[in-house]
């Protein structure tokens, strides 16, 4: 079997209400570019990437379409190929940024294409640990939500069937902060997982005061508080607070989730599919995680991130982010133990649906 083309399709998905967050005053659209590796078999391998309210897509396309001629002909079962030549060929742009985003968009089509190619789902083609992974649900409980709105938007989650979700605190007024998380504390109880996100918004000393007053709330862990590349700032929160920290999704290849465990910075590491470079670099950075006895998360693309955590010794919690799922003909499941189900279909197990394509396209 051998690649015969690289096919790119930008679609536009509305996040309908907006959501506000502390680190974006909106965010209105998840644009992604999706990539096709198809192949003289008729097989093909699909993957994405994307960027929030449509910034800079066109650079992640035009660097994504630079690399076609990696795998032009490639024998994807030699796909390790591809990073060994990317390291080389990506050296003047840096391992950073695009050049790292448009790897992880070919590398993501190349391991479902390997899964598809020999009949297994990514998880049991590597070797899969379990056969689902904890989750947690992350598409609500925003800032801009009102406390009711809060305990109505978690109370939702359970009947869906979560055992945890994530909701956001901003840098100021703590009082208030507190008291929205405690209502979604009171509103889920005791026994249901809690995460709460700062998304990178913090100082120190801003971090520590809130997360003092938020440990009688029983976290599952605190999240990003501090800016991404103040990994010093990260491990002084760390060692101030019995709350865990979690950090990592903001990090480049393994290399930058390495840093992160040598510094000490978290607690659980949270690597990001698409600033890893793809699952190759993600796994690097799951087994770097598993060397030093930290548990390894995911950020967004659950449809992918499922496998690779399912197939991880220290996989700990999937982030169930729905802002892709319109393009996919399937759904995540969940388990009566609220844990994300691994499918037994091939590749990722998650295959774009045309017409949604269609209907989204830019």
């Amino acid at each position: 079997m051998k690649i015969t083309r690289l096919r790119t399709q930008v679609v536009h998905l509305p996040i309908d209400p907006p959501i506000i967050t502390a680190i974006f005053p909106t965010i209105s659209t998840a644009d992604c570019v999706l990539v096709f590796l198809e192949t003289d078999q008729g097989l093909v391998g699909e993957g994405l990437v994307f960027s929030i309210n449509n910034q800079r897509l066109t650079v992640i396309h035009d660097m994504i379409r630079t690399l076609e001629p990696m795998v032009l002909g490639m024998d994807p079962r030699i796909g390790g190929s591809l990073n060994a030549r990317a390291w080389r060929e990506l050296n003047f742009l840096g391992y950073q940024g695009v050049s790292i985003v448009g790897l992880a968009a070919v590398d993501n089509a190349l391991w479902d294409l390997r899964g598809k190619a020999a009949g297994l789902n990514v998880a049991h083609l590597i070797g899969a640990c379990r056969p689902s992974v904890p989750t947690y649900a992350s598409g609500g409980l925003w800032l801009s939500s009102s406390i009711d709105e809060l305990q109505r938007e978690a109370e939702g989650f359970l009947k869906r069937g979560f055992k945890a979700m994530k909701t956001r605190v901003g840098p100021t007024e703590p009082e208030k902060m507190v008291a929205r998380v405690r209502a979604v504390r009171e509103a889920i109880g005791p026994d249901i997982g809690l995460m709460v996100d700062a998304n990178q918004q913090m100082s120190v000393k801003q971090a520590i005061r809130i997360g003092r007053m938020m440990e009688e709330l029983n976290l599952t862990w605190f999240e990003e508080p501090v800016i991404c590349h103040d990994h010093a700032g990260e491990a002084a929160i760390r060692a101030a607070l019995d709350t865990p920290l979690a950090s990592g999704e903001t990090v480049y290849t393994h290399r930058g989730i390495l840093g992160m465990l040598q510094a000490g910075a978290a607690d659980i590491l949270m690597p990001d599919l698409q600033r890893m470079g793809g699952p190759t670099e993600f796994l690097k950075a799951g087994h770097l995680c598993e060397a030093y006895n930290i548990p390894c998360a995911s950020h967004l693309f659950p449809e992918m991130s499922l496998a690779l955590l399912a197939a991880l010794p220290g996989g700990h919690y999937l982030e169930h982010m729905p802002w892709f799922e319109n393009i996919y003909a399937e759904r995540i499941e969940l388990d009566q133990q609220g844990r994300a189900i691994v499918p037994d279909r091939p590749g990722w197990g998650f295959s774009f649906d045309p017409a949604a394509v269609k209907r989204f396209a830019a």
